[in-house]
């Protein structure tokens, strides 16, 4: 005989952008609907960009949902759109704003603390219409299941709960979507790893040359990240400044390099001087992992009564210079809200999943997530004879010269614009190192400013951070403390480095009977939760119970 707990027509985890357009969706369908975010507040454990795009093709964006937020808690609309190409300190601009454009019905900068607790309290009144409502501080680390079959979530501070429906919209680390068996941690390939710094700037219309209603987006890649596969980007935000850097996590762990390095490599080159000034006050150092969409966008992303949604799914595009994810994880849970509402009508919950899986498909959303395109050229254009080959000829005098010469007739910004060619893009080190470093050694001019940017350190970056530490019980646990297991964390981590003993992971040498060796040690309390440990190390992974670790005041 099973357990009696509480009941709900259905429960949302996760009060991001896409758990908050589930429940506004389902709510709307009159469904009874409770939602746990984990956080001491909506948007206290996320981290983006970020920009927040309402494409013309999505079959939701997120003003359908929510009107009126644009003119709330946006911060501003991003109308140009630029590429740099960097070697040492020449550079070559390309204007991708017609890229930016396509099929953009309007793009904005956002803040996700500000942001996802503007939309949690609007999902909060709208799901207490209906009998459910939004609950903070709730962690949900397990799915509830009887006779094998999904039927709810196990939480830290609440007793179980069943519900009709189960979706998982509790990010890129998602608990739910690994207890379920549809997601896993297992190739760094899979992932990309952001970090951030969110900088003050109070005069960024005088600085950018721009009006309040208008903003600026740059893109930077080359030779500024240590031949590690990524690039950098640069948002404008109302009266501050979103800078960081996306890199392959196979490519970090591969160059053994730090992720907190390379992002003070893009804050300190001089390109950004003539924007940063003499005057950097940095606010906040944030990271995550990123899925890469190409590789794990779930194509049947349900099991029993869970779906998944955004991150959780996988869903997040990042392709060359297209970098969209909140946009489809509002699309994607709205979508899951309608085939839920569907099969309530038809007395037929059981199709909840497929007919999920169905309209993830005929909105188009999964061409756009799983290109076919780069499925069909990956197994030629990833092979490492085929990038060594292309990288010879870029490099050559031959190569030089025709790099020059489709430039002169705007070919190579034509190529940079084109959504086609984003989508298609392998993820080698020739499109996000040795092609841009050879356009901007031949095509680029000289920067003649000088950065006087003096970032903080890793233990100030720490120390600014807001925490509440649940103390006696860590949320990472050393499965495997010797170097080889766990020695790659030590510099992946970003709040690690080899020569920093205030991170998470730092290397130690012990004796033991006249026995020497070298062991990683563990400390979570500085952990940001960025998941990238679960990754590259050997290592027992969750999130900390409700409210406690860190929480993010700009995200």
């Amino acid at each position: 005989m099973s357990e009696t707990y509480e009941h709900y027509e259905a429960v949302v985890v996760g009060a991001g952008p896409g758990g908050a357009a589930t429940a506004a969706k389902l709510a709307d369908e009159g469904i009874e609907t409770l939602v746990l975010e984990r956080g001491v507040d909506a948007g206290a454990k996320n981290v983006s960009g970020g920009l927040l795009y309402a494409e013309k093709s999505a079959p939701y964006t997120i003003d359908d949902l929510f009107p009126d937020i644009r003119e709330t808690v946006t911060e501003r609309p991003i109308t140009e759109y630029y590429m740099q190409n960097v070697a040492g300190e020449m550079v070559k601009e390309y204007d991708l704003t017609s890229l930016h454009e396509h099929d953009t019905e309007w793009s904005d900068a956002v803040l996700r603390r500000r942001m996802d607790s503007w939309l949690a309290e609007r999902v909060h009144e709208r799901t207490r219409e209906t009998g459910g409502g939004l609950l903070t501080g709730i962690r949900a680390n397990g799915l509830l299941r009887e006779d094998g079959e999904i039927v709810g979530v196990t939480c830290d501070e609440i007793d179980p709960i069943r519900a009709d429906l189960i979706v998982a919209a509790d990010g890129v680390n998602s608990e739910l979507a690994r207890d379920a068996g549809l997601m896993d941690w297992d190739e760094p390939e899979e992932w990309f790893q952001g970090v951030k710094a969110t900088v003050d700037m109070p005069d960024v219309d005088d600085q950018f040359g721009i009006d309040p209603n208008e903003g600026v987006a740059h893109l930077f890649s080359g030779d500024l990240f240590d031949g590690v596969r990524g690039g950098g980007f640069l948002y404008t935000n109302t009266d501050s400044l979103s800078i960081g850097a996306v890199f392959h996590l196979d490519s970090l762990v591969e160059e053994r390099a730090e992720p907190h390095e390379l992002l003070n490599a893009l804050l300190t080159h001089p390109l950004l001087a003539r924007w940063l000034g003499e005057e950097y006050t940095e606010v906040e150092y944030a990271a995550k992992l990123v899925p890469d969409s190409k590789k794990v966008a779930h194509t049947s992303p349900h099991k029993d009564r869970l779906v998944l949604v955004g991150d959780a799914a996988g869903q997040m595009q990042a392709q060359g210079p297209i970098i969209k994810g909140m946009n489809h994880a509002v699309s994607a849970g709205a979508l899951a809200a309608e085939a839920f509402a569907t099969a309530k009508r038809r007395n037929n919950p059981d199709s909840v999943g497929k007919r999920y899986e169905r309209k993830l498909k005929e909105s188009g959303m999964m061409k756009k997530l799983r290109p076919k395109r780069y499925e069909r050229l990956r197994p030629i254009g990833e092979r490492k004879k085929t990038t060594d080959t292309v990288d010879r000829l870029l490099t050559s005098p031959i190569g030089r010269v025709g790099l020059k010469a489709m430039d002169a007739i705007g070919l190579v910004e034509r190529l940079y614009s084109s959504p086609f060619m984003s989508m298609s893009i392998p993820d080698t080190r020739t499109p996000y190192v040795t092609l841009p470093t050879v356009i901007a050694e031949e095509l680029g001019a000289p920067v003649r400013d000088r950065s006087t940017v003096e970032p903080p350190s890793l233990e100030e970056r720490i120390g600014e951070l807001t925490y509440d530490t649940d103390i006696g019980n860590p949320h990472i646990r050393l499965r495997d403390s010797s170097v080889e297991a766990s020695g790659t964390a030590v510099s992946a981590c970003p709040v690690s480095a080899t020569d920093f003993g205030g991170g998470c992971y730092r290397e130690e040498t012990i004796t033991t009977n006249g026995d020497t060796k070298h062991v990683v040690s563990l400390d979570t309390q500085p952990c940001i939760e960025c998941g990238t440990c679960a990754v590259v190390a050997d290592t027992d992974w969750e999130h900390p119970g409700g409210g406690k670790g860190v929480e993010f005041n700009r995200g």
